[in-house]
């Protein structure tokens, strides 16, 4: 557990922090050199770097939880129409479901491999994407033909529509993320703050005699604002797997639920008869 948590201390004070620093301290060094002193406001900092990074890391964490939501329909409907295919239908036939189970497979693995790659390989993972949607679009017309009421696919037809709705809003977020001028912006204060706040960190220094504790104020500074930046950076993308907090498709454990609840799958547990019996209503 604690090598866990140092571990992620490490996604947010990292090289890019170790940089930042050693300009701030190599500014405040140069400052008190040269006797350059000044008493700069600290609004400046808030207004260039500490609003925008929040603003991008609020912006980042509602695209990361609207993603979730599209995920969750994704795999809600998935099992619906696994449902109405195992349930739905007068005769059991274990080849409809098996066909079901690889066409939701292939579904999920494709949404995997395409937000885990590059957006440059979009164009190419995503045709197996709509190529599984299409082999679902048939398997109900399959199921239309093995005796489905006609209702009844009509409203599998809606599951498998919402999930194509809830691909497409994943997908823009995968494509489309915070406006790369609004980034650009940061990065440039990020770097340029601590170097023309030199002459404010001198001034501190000097003001509290304390020459131990001269540059504790700029490495402080450098944490916090390329620490806000890691943290926006990690939101951005929720598909990449680096960051804890990232989205993962898990496409195999999805499979293997979808037979819960029947006799020897793998939620399967023993009950006494006895116990069946008595859950049972009268």
């Amino acid at each position: 557990m604690l090598l866990e948590r140092i571990s992620r201390i490490g996604l947010i004070v990292n090289w890019k922090t170790l940089g930042v620093a050693i300009l701030a301290i190599f500014a405040t060094w140069f400052s008190l050199k040269l006797n350059l002193v000044a008493d700069y406001p600290l609004t400046i900092i808030s207004t260039a770097v500490i609003f925008p990074i929040v603003f991008s890391i609020g912006h980042a964490y509602k695209r990361r939880e609207a993603a979730l939501d599209d995920y969750g329909t994704i795999k809600a409907h998935g099992r619906a129409i696994y449902f109405a295919a195992r349930d739905w239908l007068p005769e059991e036939n274990e080849d409809r479901i098996k066909h079901l189970e690889g066409a939701l497979a292939r579904l999920l693995t494709g949404c995997r491999d395409m937000f885990k790659g590059e957006r440059s390989e979009m164009p190419a993972r995503e045709q197996a994407i709509y190529a599984a949607f299409s082999e679902l679009s048939q398997f109900v017309k399959r199921m239309r033909a093995e005796g489905l009421a006609s209702g009844e696919c009509s409203r599998c037809n809606q599951y498998l529509s919402k999930m194509i709705v809830a691909f497409e809003s994943v997908k823009h977020i995968y494509q489309y993320r915070t406006p790369r001028t609004l980034s650009a912006f940061s990065d440039f204060f990020i770097i340029i703050l601590p170097i023309i706040y030199g002459p404010y960190f001198a001034h501190q220094a000097i003001e509290y005699e304390a020459p131990i504790l001269t540059y504790v104020m700029p490495v402080l500074f450098a944490v916090i604002l390329t620490g806000l930046d890691n943290i926006q950076s990690h939101l951005e993308d929720p598909f990449d797997q680096i960051g804890p907090d990232d989205v993962a498709i898990n496409a195999e454990k999805f499979v293997e639920l979808l037979t819960c609840g029947e006799e020897n799958g793998p939620c399967a547990i023993d009950i006494e008869p006895e116990v069946y019996a008595a859950a049972q209503p009268a």
